[in-house]
């Protein structure tokens, strides 16, 4: 081979000839991407894992704040029941001490025969209260030879009984009112012992 031919086979070589240094510079650059793209993946799955906490936290909220809301609902849709089934307390509460006077009027205009035709107006008038005060709810209890409950019943004197055993409701001093299934008022009563 002559110089010239020499030439050109090692120009052709060097063209086709890997550097000395034996690094490979774009597997490297591959290695260093995908190892960026590996910490971006973690760090959007560590947001994607804290965000769905805080939805998950949020839901919670939301369903506590609606259980709130339903209870706070219920409660006062009962209350408001109450209101209107008991809003004649209060007025008959205060009529309570007038029944307890007709009563007694009647009562003694019975010992007084000369008193009969004022005896029968305040009866029917009487009588015409009560129908009123039923119609709303009020009814008398009936407490004689019942035992002695206090829920129902203030006891105010403790006496012996030869008819009744201990415990029991003897004598009714002033009645006790029910206003529907409420004790508007507790009766008065003496019991056995």
């Amino acid at each position: 081979m002559n110089k010239e031919q020499q030439n050109t086979v090692d120009e052709e070589m060097m063209e086709h000839a890997v550097p000395e240094t034996g690094e490979q510079p774009e597997v490297q650059e591959d290695d260093l991407q995908s190892s960026s793209e590996e910490k971006v993946e973690d760090g959007l799955q560590a947001e994607l894992e804290s965000l769905k906490n805080e939805i998950s936290e949020q839901q919670q909220r939301t369903l506590r704040v609606q259980a709130d809301y339903d209870n706070f609902r219920r409660r006062t849709l009962k209350e408001k029941e109450e209101l209107a089934k008991y809003a004649s307390s209060k007025l008959i509460t205060e009529l309570l001490p007038v029944i307890d006077n007709f009563e007694r009027a009647l009562a003694s205009s019975e010992e007084n025969p000369e008193f009969e035709s004022f005896s029968k107006g305040v009866s029917m008038i009487f009588r015409q209260l009560e129908t009123v005060l039923n119609a709303e709810g009020l009814s008398a209890m009936n407490c004689v030879g019942q035992p002695f409950n206090p829920e129902f019943h203030q006891a105010i004197m403790q006496v012996e009984s030869d008819e009744y055993e201990e415990g029991i409701v003897v004598e009714e001093v002033q009645k006790g009112f029910m206003l529907k299934d409420k004790v508007l008022r507790p009766a008065m009563v003496k019991v056995s012992m």
